[in-house]
């Protein structure tokens, strides 16, 4: 690191005076400041006399003490910025700290978009809005369990058949409908594949397909057993999932080895099966006749609200800046879109009355 090869060459140079820092994987902006200071002492440093520009050699001790606050003052510039991020973020925008750098959908051109944006959540009921949620985060999946407790916020309960598309479908999503008593109708990212692809689904290469002798041993199609190596945890995973892997005792001279892996070495492959099992718990209710219809209703209703307030009322950007006034403009727009469907609701019937 350059902090420490500073204070490295630093020490050196002051090996006369008894000044020792200690070099450090990472470092304090008040540790560079307090080096400074000493350092200033030591050599009495005049920063009247310090040369800048074209034509003016700096002295070492110029240099290693501008360094010295150079680096304090990056330190700390780093420190505001992590601060503003927080930990559930690795971005933001300078115009609008509350914003997220997203990858929004294409544009008319077709070229992709990396610009800060708000993840913007909505539960639909009846084609009206009964709940509406702004997050930060990039990914829908973080986003289920925010909107589900702003559901029990506002009424008291959770809906007992959360239907969603694949966005949402995680282990972290599954357990919280089991702790809180709803029901997975969640699709999760290989739904389509798996329901649809009778090629994918029944590949016997895949390791869900794999066969348990009367030992509990895993096998291949060739029949080579799988070993269990170790258990490792998911990243980001909050409520402790570990996946088991599995290596196999011998992949020479197999037949299938050009279909099964891709490198020369065994073939290591990775089990969960709590997922497993909640992916076919997933898929029962979304191809029963409740889930079949759920989903329509859920196509019609929630892909609709979006596409009546995006494109016949034309919202398609947020226009403030900062958490609270863009959450204020949501709910805005979400009022006006539902006294919208009221007013058309009371007029059919009016009709027909």
């Amino acid at each position: 690191m350059k902090r420490s090869l500073l204070i490295e060459e630093i020490n050196t140079d002051l090996i006369w005076s008894g000044l020792h820092v200690e070099t450090n994987t990472e470092y304090v902006p008040e540790v560079l400041k307090d080096t400074a200071e000493r350092f200033a002492e030591i050599w009495k440093i005049d920063k009247s006399s310090f040369v800048y520009g074209k034509g003016h050699r700096k002295t070492v001790q110029q240099r290693q003490y501008e360094k010295l606050l150079e680096y304090a003052a990056k330190l700390e510039e780093y420190i505001e910025k992590i601060g503003i991020c927080g930990p559930d973020r690795n971005s933001y925008s300078k115009t609008d700290h509350s914003a997220t750098f997203m990858r929004i959908k294409t544009d008319y051109m077709g070229n992709d978009q990396l610009l800060p944006a708000y993840n913007v959540q909505v539960g639909v009921a009846d084609e009206y809005i009964a709940v509406v949620e702004v997050n930060q985060y990039r990914s829908d999946m973080d986003c289920f369990i925010p909107l589900m407790e702003q559901f029990y916020k506002t009424y008291g309960f959770y809906p007992k058949y959360p239907i969603a598309d694949a966005g949402y479908g995680s282990y972290n999503n599954y357990i919280y409908c089991e702790q809180k008593g709803m029901e997975k109708y969640m699709k999760f990212t290989m739904f389509k594949k798996e329901t649809e692809d009778k090629k994918y689904h029944e590949n016997p290469f895949r390791a869900v397909n794999f066969k348990v002798d009367n030992e509990g041993i895993l096998r291949c199609p060739y029949g080579k057993a799988f070993h269990f190596a170790y258990r490792k945890a998911v990243k980001g995973n909050q409520y402790g999932r570990q996946e088991e892997i599995y290596t196999c005792e011998n992949c020479s001279g197999c037949p299938y080895a050009d279909q099964c892996k891709k490198t020369d070495k065994n073939r290591t492959i990775r089990i969960n099966r709590e997922l497993t099992s909640m992916h076919d718990e997933v898929i029962r209710n979304l191809e029963s006749i409740q889930g079949a219809l759920l989903r329509m209703n859920r196509s019609i209703q929630a892909e609709g609200t979006f596409g009546i307030i995006k494109n016949d009322r034309w919202y398609k950007r947020i226009v403030r800046r900062g958490m609270n006034t863009v959450k204020m403009e949501i709910f805005l727009v979400s009022i006006g879109h539902n006294l919208y469907k009221y007013q058309n609701k009371k007029m059919r019937l009016h009709k027909v009355a």
